[in-house]
């Protein structure tokens, strides 16, 4: 067996193609930690008495971050921490997740706070699918959908419950995707905007930041396994139909090949953000005529999908 790179003691169990790093199973949770710890001071992600509440999926990524935190704002007693989960209405998938996310809020002594699609839309994803496929036309995909109610539901959400900020789990890999997707939607200014701090341009909308916008997606997963931390194996049903999942596994096996690829393209991004920042315009918005939500135009995009569903 090889020995751990760090303690010199223990037997390795983990491997780490990019660094060169041979990892026993205590090293491994403290780099991870660790790592968490020094991406909120980087990007100076948090106060030490913020409200915060943590978006929780059900997840390996959110569920992990949540146990993260929870150790981590330990030594900050005046930081108020809590947890939010959205329920899009996926039959036989987010049932589960709920149960999940539930239950780790309860071990942890976590508030819980879940709102979901129904109650703010009118509409299930489910049956949001079905309208779509109902009028037989080749559109948006339940990604699509999902992905611009969520983020309403989300802030929405952390809005009314007075936090400071909203925690994100978005891992190493998928801001890597999102740049790159950004790219080939052929809007690459947005990279400007996705960033692991987002910047506050409208009093509705909640800061969002994103403590493992560094960290590896198989080391998360990891991390939880050698923690025993439950959390929703299956996925999405919907992931599928998604062009993000092209660009994922063309990431994974880019970084199977040529280990440290996912670093170097977010360090790039990184880079280069400053230039797209100056160069992109400023966005302006206001307030939704439906809703009253921010926008940049009358309408916000949820209402405008929400409007174009009415008459499916």
């Amino acid at each position: 067996m090889t020995v751990c790179t760090l303690c010199e003691r223990k037997d390795a169990v983990f491997g780490r193609r990019y660094s060169g790093e041979k990892l026993c199973g205590i090293c491994f949770c403290k780099t991870i930690e660790d790592k968490v710890r020094k991406t909120i001071s980087k990007y100076e992600m948090l106060g030490p008495k913020d409200r915060i509440m943590v978006a929780v999926s059900g997840g390996k990524d959110s569920v992990t971050l949540l146990h993260i935190l929870t150790k981590i704002e330990k030594a900050f007693p005046e930081v108020i921490l809590s947890a939010g989960t959205v329920d899009e209405g996926i039959r036989d998938y987010r049932d589960e997740a709920l149960r999940i996310a539930e239950r780790n809020c309860r071990k942890l002594g976590v508030e819980h706070v879940v709102t979901s699609f129904k109650e703010l839309f009118g509409y299930e994803l489910d049956e949001i699918v079905e309208l779509v496929r109902r009028r037989g036309e080749k559109g948006l995909t339940p990604c699509s959908y999902c992905g611009v109610l969520r983020r309403k539901a989300l802030n929405t959400m952390a809005r009314e419950a007075g936090v400071d900020k909203l925690v994100t789990a978005h891992s190493l890999d998928d801001e890597t995707q999102t740049m790159l997707l950004n790219i080939v939607h052929g809007d690459p200014l947005r990279i400007a905007r996705s960033k692991p701090v987002l910047t506050v341009i409208h009093p509705k909308l909640v800061q969002r930041v994103k403590p493992l916008c560094q960290m590896p997606e198989k080391e998360v997963a990891f991390y939880a396994y050698l923690k025993g931390i439950e959390f929703q194996c299956i996925p999405c049903p919907y992931a599928q139909t998604a062009l993000r999942n092209d660009i994922r596994s063309m990431l994974n096996s880019m970084e199977h090949k040529h280990a440290g690829t996912l670093y170097t393209i977010f360090s790039s991004m990184e880079r280069i953000r400053p230039a797209l920042e100056s160069y992109a315009e400023e966005v302006k918005l206001q307030n939704c005529k439906l809703c009253g939500e921010p926008t940049v135009g009358d309408l916000c995009k949820p209402c405008q999908m929400l409007q174009e569903l009415r008459v499916l």
